[in-house]
Parts: structure tokens; sequence; C-alpha cells
């Protein structure tokens, strides 16, 4: 049983959701790209929108291999993603891309040994300069020349990632503390290529810092609709006015960091779901966890100890549960995790 069949049934028990289960079934001709072909938008399924496969610097671990077990990488990589999908979850939004170690060929060989879907993303992910790559050249640099980035990104969503046929189903980009002149030249990269396209747009967002109402401001007078931004880390902060005033902006809030309670604790993040939930928000709301297979941000060891809960399952093991206590209903569960990813993708 596929997770959103799941969903949907466990809604079907509750007359209260029946009348809406129709909704959530619903069928669209759009297709959607992921990294083993493209899938008619209905079989994306129960979908967390912020999970990474890896992060990790490849300049750094080319150099110091010992940094570095591809096989056994590859091996645990698959193991976690098999016991998400046994879950009941059938795809993740990976957004991975270049700034994080992308390497699609990677994702591609363990992505063969799993039933899910992955759909990969383009863009660059820097809270201040763009990479010196580009320093020197295209708009307002000391060369001049037209922007690289909108090509790259462009030929990702249209051909193929790094000479494979994947090819990627979103963009993102990130804003942190504010908005520097590097994070603006690729915010404009990025909305050229959405125009050109009409791929949807994630972004990194700090909300103690309000950024994500900067980015959501940037792109909106750039010509993007805003119903094509996920606002992402919305779920760090339980400051329903921000969170409101983001919504009444026409963005989806990625609520996609539970586990990290270093950032915000899983009880406030829950209480703050659910508050958006009952205020009629769900169609509004995604879940997620930011979570990866490997990422080598922190020492070894570090993630498991400090931040036992920042795994791919934590939602569907404990979140769900907590939400469904606080009288989240089943539907409002499959609004967040099935309807909400569709929509965002195929642009309905």
């Amino acid at each position: 049983m596929s997770g959103a069949t799941h969903l949907l049934s466990r809604c079907e028990t509750d007359a209260q959701c029946v009348s809406s289960a129709n909704d959530v079934r619903r069928t669209s001709m759009s297709g959607i790209e992921t990294v083993r072909g493209p899938i008619e938008a209905d079989g994306l399924g129960a979908t967390l929108v912020h999970e990474h496969v890896f992060v990790r610097d490849e300049e750094i671990e080319s150099n110091y291999p010992e940094l570095w077990d591809e096989a056994s990488r590859v091996t645990d990589a698959v193991a976690r993603l098999r016991a998400l999908k046994e879950k009941g979850v059938d795809s993740i939004l990976d957004p991975t891309v270049i700034g994080h170690g992308r390497d699609i060929r990677r994702v591609i060989e363990i992505n063969s040994q799993v039933d899910i879907n992955i759909v990969a993303a383009t863009g660059i992910y820097t809270y201040n300069d763009v990479p010196l790559f580009f320093h020197f050249h295209g708009p307002g640099t000391l060369l001049g020349g037209p922007e690289a980035m909108v090509d790259m990104f462009v030929k990702d969503l249209t051909e193929g990632i790094a000479g494979t046929a994947v090819k990627a189903g979103f963009l993102k980009c990130a804003i942190d503390d504010t908005l520097t002149p590097g994070v603006e030249r690729i915010f404009a990269a990025v909305a050229e290529a959405s125009l050109q396209t009409g791929a949807p747009i994630t972004v990194h967002s700090s909300a103690p810092h309000g950024t994500g109402l900067v980015a959501q401001e940037w792109f909106t007078r750039a010509g993007i609709d805003p119903a094509k931004l996920v606002i992402g880390h919305c779920g760090d902060t339980a400051d329903l006015d921000y969170l409101h005033r983001v919504i009444d902006g026409g963005s989806y809030l990625g609520m996609d960091r539970f586990g990290l309670d270093i950032f915000l604790p899983d009880d406030q993040r829950i209480a703050t779901v659910a508050t958006l939930v009952d205020e009629g928000y769900a169609d509004r709301l995604m879940l997620s966890q930011d979570a990866s297979c490997h990422i080598d941000w922190l020492p070894p060891g570090t993630r498991e100890a400090a931040l036992p809960n920042w795994h791919y399952t934590h939602i569907h093991d404990d979140v769900l549960p907590m939400l469904r206590e606080q009288g989240v209903g089943e539907h409002a569960i499959a609004t967040m995790l099935v309807e909400n990813p569709r929509r965002y993708l195929v642009g309905e």
C-alpha cells in the first residue's frame, strides 16, 4: 500500500473526512520529474518536501579520502531510504544543490536500489557570496556579460543534470539573516529560470530573522507566483503573526525541521502546526525534517548524540501521532503530505 493510499484509507474510516477524500485522489495529467524518470502527478503519493540524501563537501572529501567510505555510505543510504519507504513515504524532494555537494550519479545509484521517488533540485546554496566560479563574470561584475547561472539551471530543468537524463523538478536558493548582493544575484537567476520553465522554488530562510517574508516579497516583485514558493524552515518559529503574514502572501510554509530541537523544540513545532490546521491553513503547510543519510557539517557521532530525533522517520514515528493527539485529522494530514506537494510541483 502506498503512503497516499494508506492516508486515504485512514481518512475514509472517519465520517468527517469522507466528503474530502476525493480531493486527495484528484488526477493530474502533469508529469513530475524524478531521479528514476518522469511520473504522473498522482504517483507522487505521500511526500516529504525537504530531505537530503547526502550533504557533503566534495572538495574536502576528494582530497582527504579517509573521511569518506563510498561503499558503506551508499549501503547506509539505501537502508535509511528503505526504512522511510516502509513507513509509507512514497517520495522525497531533495533540495541538494551546488553548495551542498550534489552528485546526481551517486543518487541515481542509491535510488536504483530503493522503490521511492526522489525529486532532484537545481540552484545554489549560499548565505552570502556567489561561488568564486561566478565572481568575475556576469551582471554587475568586473567582466560583465550574461548570467551563466540561468542557463545552467534551465539546462538542469529541461535537459538533465550533469550529462544524465535526470531532470530537476524544482529550484533551490537560500537567504539567512539578511539579503546580500550575492544572494540577490542568485535570486535573480532562480527567478529567471522559473519564469522560463515554470519550475517552482524552495527557499531556505531564517524565520527568527523574518527573511522568509523578504524572499517572498522579492520573488513576487520579480513576477513569480507566490504559490510557486515554499518558504523553507518556517517551522523554526512559533510566531503565528509571522506565519500568518507568509500565508497571506500566498506561499507554502515549510514546516520542515522536525527533530532539529536546537532551533525550536518539537512540542512547539507540533503545537504551531496544530493551531494553523485548526485555523484552516492545512492547504498551506508542508511537513519534513531537513534530514539526510549523511551530513559532513557535524563531527561523526554528533548528530546521533545531540539530535537523536533528526532522522528520516521521526515524522511518521513520533510527529504524526502527536499531531493526531492534538486533534489534527486525517484529511489535514493527507493534505499536508500528499495534496500540497503535488500541487506545488505541478503548479495547480
